[in-house]
């Protein structure tokens, strides 16, 4: 009975992983980045996509070197505190950025959603009815975590699935009423080399949540062979939806209503082109993808921050849990400030923050991979090339900020100085715990 129950525990193979780093890279991110891409570079927008593929494919070969060496499903947060065990300033540092990094993402797909859901009202579309829609949103599959997450696991594959072919779906319809020529040029006067990679640094959060899938290494039969494959076959998919998705759009649906309405071009655009047909299709399919990525961002998101508050570098509150394994305080806080940032930020401002995060995460799992290249079985310069990548692509999106937008740019620095010196304060704590707990140690021994 025992050897069957383990066969059924290490039931996960190269489909179920797929399906569920692609869950987490196909949310809100297209449909968030396509009106701000086209406003930027116009025709050049699936070049730009291209490029931020090939850069998650470079960030992806890190994260996957180091999960074949450490095997924990703990992902980013427990391989960088592996790597540089000796530094609770380290630990601290990661766990922060990467929980803000979600909380930044699970923002980005509320406001998506929020965004579509109320382009159905053209007349409602403002931006307290989108901000109430949002706010909705979160508390909805905040309450869901909180009670129970098991039916929605299960619907967890059969959703996204779906998402992926309604995305098919809605490219082909969008092609079929467009025309070649209006994606010619594909470079403009606008299309500069460096605004083609300014956006695809910033389509890199498209991509975010392929390292999902590392979460599931104590279920996978073959974690070693199935878990690489399963992210580059995940992060060629999106790539390729992404790609087409785009050119269609831009087949389809003039340069001027895709900017005008870039918070939900898609739904405005596909209402012009084919009637309400294609606006619903495109609405539902946001609202279906925003949807699944929110449960599970909430989800995996309030674990991690449990994890690192019972490692001592969140407040101990944080770690508590109800009905054995639901972190109820981190929920709620996770719920709070992603609901703040879409308050006091926009659709552009969120989506640049939230790629610049993830861009410095992968920085340091790269660098990581890096340091222990030996020990990984890593090429060094594959590490170093996604590190120089990396870095160029983070420095891209914070200079077009100090050049455009200084406010902006303030913000992104400002959030990060807050996290940083949260991450030290707390490491500080941390390590004059430990240092308290093997001075009692070394008293007790010395009574003995």
């Amino acid at each position: 009975m025992k050897k069957f129950e383990k066969k059924v525990e290490k039931a996960l193979g190269i489909p179920e992983l797929v399906a569920i780093a692609l869950g987490g890279m196909v949310g809100g991110g297209i449909f968030s980045i396509l009106g701000i891409a086209t406003e930027r570079i116009g025709n050049a927008t699936p070049i730009a996509i291209l490029i931020g593929s090939i850069l998650a494919l470079f960030s992806a070969y890190s994260y996957i070197k180091l999960a074949n060496h450490y095997q924990d499903e703990g992902a980013t947060y427990s391989f960088f505190k592996k790597t540089f065990s000796k530094s609770h300033f380290s630990a601290s540092t990661i766990g922060w950025l990467i929980v803000f990094g979600y909380i930044s993402t699970l923002a980005l797909y509320a406001f998506t959603f929020s965004s579509y859901t109320s382009s159905i009202f053209p007349t409602q579309n403002t931006d307290l009815a989108r901000n109430l829609i949002a706010g909705g949103v979160l508390l909805f599959f905040s309450i869901i975590n909180l009670v129970s997450v098991k039916g929605m696991g299960k619907l967890e594959d059969l959703i996204v699935y779906a998402k992926l072919i309604i995305l098919l779906v809605i490219s082909i319809l969008l092609a079929e009423n467009g025309n070649l020529q209006n994606i010619t040029p594909i470079f403009s006067t606008d299309s500069t080399l460096l605004s083609i990679l300014m956006t695809a640094a910033i389509t890199f959060v498209a991509f975010e949540g392929f390292q999902l899938a590392i979460h599931a290494t104590e279920e996978v039969k073959k974690p070693k062979k199935d878990i690489p494959r399963a992210i580059y076959i995940a992060i060629g998919i999106a790539a390729f939806i992404y790609i087409i998705l785009s050119i269609a759009a831009l087949m389809a649906i003039p340069k001027a209503n895709l900017i005008a309405d870039k918070e939900f071009a898609l739904a405005a655009g596909a209402g012009n082109a084919f009637g309400k047909v294609g606006l619903v299709t495109v609405i539902f399919g946001a609202m279906l993808a925003t949807s699944s990525a929110i449960n599970g961002t909430i989800f995996g998101a309030s674990r991690l921050m449990a994890v690192v508050a019972e490692d001592g570098y969140f407040p101990k509150i944080l770690s508590v849990r109800i009905k054995k394994h639901i972190p109820k305080y981190a929920i709620l806080i996770i719920l709070t400030l992603s609901f703040g940032l879409i308050l006091t930020s926009n659709l552009e401002s969120i989506l640049e923050f939230g790629s610049v995060t993830f861009i410095l995460v992968s920085f340091l799992m790269a660098y990581a991979n890096f340091s222990i290249r030996h020990k990984t079985k890593s090429n060094g310069l594959i590490a170093l090339t996604a590190m120089f990548a990396l870095a160029i692509a983070g420095g891209l999106i914070l200079y077009y900020e100090f050049t455009t937008n200084p406010k902006g740019m303030i913000f992104i620095l400002v959030t990060y100085g807050l996290l940083i010196l949260g991450a030290w304060l707390y490491s500080k704590i941390r390590a004059r715990k430990k240092k308290l707990t093997l001075l009692k140690e070394k008293i007790n021994k010395m009574k003995r």
